[in-house]
């Protein structure tokens, strides 16, 4: 038979007869290199890199990170800084000691004893220079009248010292002093910043009935007083020293 009147095997033929008799991994290999010249496989677009993928990023990321917790751990744990209006640079008026002041009192930010009466009351503030700088270590001496109007005179209950911290703040946990006869309602106070003169002065409340006939009295010595949700009261006060 010539060449001429053979069948013709169509592609799809041909494979069917040859599954029959050539094993698989062979016929598999010849569909692969017949293919070859027909597809031509596209490489992979270029993927910009992220931010994650660049190790240069990665220092300068956990750095700005240490920086962040530091700054907030700093933060949590520093006092503010006292913000100063115009009319904070003015000096603390100094006034009269009184009769009743007593040396050597003990060191305490509590002046509260167990059973004493009336409203508890928490005075804080800071010391400061006129150009408004914290006075760290300053000694602050309060002694005051107790519930009753009544200062004790043979030891030492309502009295007590005390130095500001590095941001030139202190407390004082007390009650409010009552009145003493001729005087509006007031605290004693002695404060001195180190290697200072004494600026001895007295801090009043506001609204007082008896603030217009006390003779001492002056306004630039009124605390900011606020009542608390639990009965007690706070006050407010900065010294301003003249340091030089």
């Amino acid at each position: 038979m010539s060449n001429q009147n053979r069948p013709k095997i169509d592609r799809r033929a041909f494979l069917r007869v040859a599954a029959s008799v050539v094993p698989a991994p062979f016929l598999l290999a010849a569909c692969a290199d017949s293919s070859q010249t027909a597809t031509t496989v596209a490489p992979p677009a270029a993927v910009a890199p992220t931010a994650a993928a660049a190790p240069s990023s990665v220092p300068a990321a956990i750095a700005e990170t240490a920086a962040a917790t530091a700054t907030t751990q700093v933060a949590q744990v520093l006092a503010p800084t006292p913000e100063c209006a115009d009319d904070d640079d003015d000096l603390t008026p100094a006034q009269t000691e009184g009769p009743y002041f007593t040396p050597n009192s003990p060191e305490r930010t509590s002046l509260l004893e167990a059973g004493m009466p009336g409203t508890r009351m928490k005075v804080s503030g800071a010391v400061l220079t006129t150009s408004c700088q914290p006075v760290a270590g300053a000694l602050i001496d309060f002694w005051h009248a107790n519930d009753a109007g009544e200062y004790d005179n043979l030891g030492y209950q309502l009295r007590g010292h005390q130095f500001t911290d590095a941001a030139g703040r202190y407390t004082l946990e007390t009650v409010v002093p009552g009145l003493y006869p001729g005087r509006t309602r007031h605290f004693h106070v002695k404060v001195q910043a180190p290697n200072q003169p004494i600026l001895t002065t007295q801090l009043y409340f506001p609204n007082e009935p008896d603030n217009a006939r006390d003779g001492i009295y002056a306004a630039a010595l009124v605390m900011d007083v606020q009542p608390q949700a639990d009965g007690s009261q706070s006050g407010a006060f900065d010294f301003v020293l003249d340091l030089g």
